[in-house]
């Protein structure tokens, strides 16, 4: 039987239909919870947290919304161990709750996603993530290959890691870092990286490794249609590229 995974909407979200499709298409029981509807999060198994601009992104990106209802059940099934998925704006609200990399009090942040640099600006740029765990080390990763490189966009005005010296030694320390930038060869360099991210961040994992947080968007780069060369074959509805990740979280959910 498979399990339910549920895909929250606040209000802003704006990623949550491609989501939703490509964890079904993977093979997964997803559904769509809107923040009117909370109460309904605890019937789920799993969560993923879309991209978009969650409540305007007031404050800081995914800074209010890491205090919505919604992020009550996320936190509480997060601690129980259930899998939560953060993509963009969902990875910028797990860190503003706390939740990644998990090396503090839960919605006492100790690191964020925040304005790109060296100079702010919109980034909207195809890119690859670079495995940089071993696959293990995240239940949400666990399918994929050793150095496996996703194909994404990256799509965010706050996408840059930033926390204080103290903070980043920590999240190498503890192996948190669980995606960086990287070209499509496996390259990694400076020129990889969209947004000034430190580490080279694209994505991180808590502690106990069954929340991830990325912020390129694998979900745009799901499908053969996506895909100019059709490098996975004729069908353009098939998933492919991105939807790798997708598929080794289906895979985790399920327990397969």
């Amino acid at each position: 039987m498979k399990r339910r995974i549920a895909v929250l909407v606040f209000p802003g979200t704006n990623s949550e239909d491609e989501t939703l499709r490509l964890l079904r298409d993977c093979g997964g029981e997803a559904e769509l919870v809107h923040w009117s509807r909370a109460q309904r999060l605890t019937d789920y198994d799993a969560y993923v947290l879309p991209g978009g601009f969650a409540y305007e992104d007031r404050i800081r990106a995914g800074a209010v919304s890491a205090h919505d209802r919604m992020m009550d059940d996320v936190i509480a099934g997060a601690i129980s161990g259930k899998l939560v998925f953060g993509i963009c704006n969902g990875a910028q609200i797990l860190l503003e709750a706390g939740l990644v990399p998990g090396t503090g009090p839960v919605r006492r942040p100790t690191a964020a996603f925040t304005d790109n640099g060296p100079v702010p600006h919109f980034v909207c740029r195809h890119v690859y993530m670079k495995l940089a765990i071993d696959p293990s080390r995240c239940a949400i990763t666990a399918a994929l290959p050793n150095d496996a490189a996703i194909p994404a966009y990256a799509a965010h005005g706050e996408g840059r890691l930033a926390a204080s010296p103290e903070r980043l030694q920590e999240i190498v320390a503890g192996d948190h870092l669980a995606f960086v930038y990287a070209h499509r060869d496996g390259r990694i360099d400076a020129a990889a990286v969209p947004n000034g991210s430190a580490l080279g961040c694209a994505g991180l994992v808590n502690r106990e490794g069954n929340v991830l947080a990325i912020m390129p968007h694998p979900e745009r780069d799901g499908w053969n249609f996506n895909h100019l060369d059709r490098q996975e074959g004729n069908d353009v509805l098939a998933p492919s590229g991105g939807a790798a990740l997708f598929r080794s979280f289906v895979d985790a959910v399920n327990g397969r």
